[in-house]
């Protein structure tokens, strides 16, 4: 089980951590919640903020805008003429002002919910430990894990397989290779979750 989900009675997942791996995990999901920023305020009122618009421009930083993406464009595909190219601009920064404070916020449950399972963890177990999941923590988790994995691959410039591919073959001096390292191993938590997962 050491480093691999596995699936538990009753759906869940589970998963032997070391303390290393419990901090690497846990910090990382700390360092996403401040990159995805702050929710509403204790006080807010959650009727107003239920029909607060959200941003319409995509976000300067390379992660956020990884993670946030346009969804009006098509890499693969040049607009026909700047008609178009507007049109797709402004159904896009339509598009965002309606969904990315909900994204947002359920990007920020996900990692608080990996920070909370795993403060669980530390609290009563010390040492290698079992990370044992519900079915709901569990896709929690999967949906962190895709976040972290995206945050990281965007900070490497990683855009297809071929750049992963490169990424195993950084030597050891490179100043990316604890990036690289974290990249591979979190991608490989992130496999067997979903294995786990599958009916």
């Amino acid at each position: 089980m050491p480093g691999t989900f596995e699936p538990i009675p009753g759906g869940g997942a589970a998963v032997a951590l070391d303390d290393v791996e419990i901090s690497i995990i846990r910090s990382l999901a700390v360092q996403l919640l401040e990159l995805i920023g702050p929710g509403p305020a204790e006080d807010a009122d959650p009727l107003a903020e239920l029909f607060a618009d959200g941003p319409s421009e995509p976000p300067a930083d390379p992660v956020l805008r990884r993670l946030f993406p346009d969804a009006y464009t098509d890499p693969e595909r040049t607009p026909a003429s700047p008609a178009e190219a507007e049109e797709r601009q402004a159904h896009s920064a339509e598009f965002r002002r309606y969904t990315e404070n909900d994204l947002r916020a359920g990007k920020r449950e996900n990692a608080l919910a990996v920070i909370r399972t795993l403060d669980a963890l530390n609290a009563s177990d010390a040492g290698a430990a079992v990370l044992k999941l519900s079915p709901e923590e569990s896709r929690w988790w999967l949906g962190a894990l895709n976040d972290l994995r995206l945050a990281i691959g965007a900070r490497l410039e990683v855009s297809d397989e071929g750049d992963t591919e490169l990424l195993y073959r950084l030597p050891d001096e490179d100043p990316r290779k604890p990036m690289v390292m974290a990249y591979l191993w979190l991608g490989g938590l992130q496999e067997t979750l979903v294995a786990t997962l599958m009916p």
